[in-house]
């Protein structure tokens, strides 16, 4: 965790890679966790139809940020009230092979910075 720690200092954005393993992962868990506790833009991108050195590919992973939740304030003109809801709803996933990763992925870290307010 310190690692991470060290890793995370001076970003902005933190892309998270979705394998089929990535939600159960401790340390990707962390990371989420972190980042959202810092204010970093956060989204993620789906891998598991990219094929590796056998040309075979993985089944898709659960979203991570659907185990996570986190409070926010929802405020109208007559009161303010703290509701829980999953990081999933604030952070937006993309699949690399169906969204066009390799040409999209500046833009998705871009909307990630201006959501985030950086």
């Amino acid at each position: 965790m310190d690692w991470i720690d060290r890793q995370m200092e001076g970003t902005g954005v933190t892309v998270v890679l979705i394998g089929e393993r990535t939600s159960e992962r401790q340390f990707v868990r962390y990371e989420i966790q972190e980042s959202h506790r810092r204010g970093n833009g956060l989204l993620g991108i789906y891998i598991h139809k990219l094929k590796d050195q056998r040309g075979e590919t993985s089944y898709k992973g659960l979203n991570p940020f659907t185990h996570m939740k986190t409070t926010i304030e929802e405020s109208s003109w007559l009161s303010t009230e703290k509701k829980q809801v999953r990081l999933s709803s604030l952070y937006p996933t993309y699949d690399w092979v169906d969204d066009n990763g390799y040409h999209n992925i500046g833009h998705w870290i871009e909307e990630a910075v201006r959501n985030a307010g950086r």
